[in-house]
């Protein structure tokens, strides 16, 4: 038979849990932005007749409305 255990639920800090979770969807949805970028631009340049001109100011519109998009907003109460 086991042994009772000090164990009770809902009692464990989980502020670095919680931190290290933020980060790795910050990291994860920025990444992304980045990545979407960065391919944006290299097959406008490479795969279209748009000159460098246009492929930077077609990834510029992409990572403004991105950066825009994937803002933090303001928790509700707080």
């Amino acid at each position: 038979m086991a042994a009772p255990s000090d164990y009770r639920r809902g009692n464990m800090d989980i502020a670095e849990q919680a931190s290290t979770f933020h980060g790795f969807i910050a990291l994860s949805k920025w990444g992304s932005l980045v990545l979407a970028v960065a391919v944006l631009f290299l097959v406008m340049v490479f795969c279209t007749h748009a000159g460098l001109f246009q492929a930077f100011l077609a990834s510029a519109v992409v990572a403004v409305a991105g950066g825009f998009m994937l803002r933090d907003k303001p928790v509700a109460g707080h």
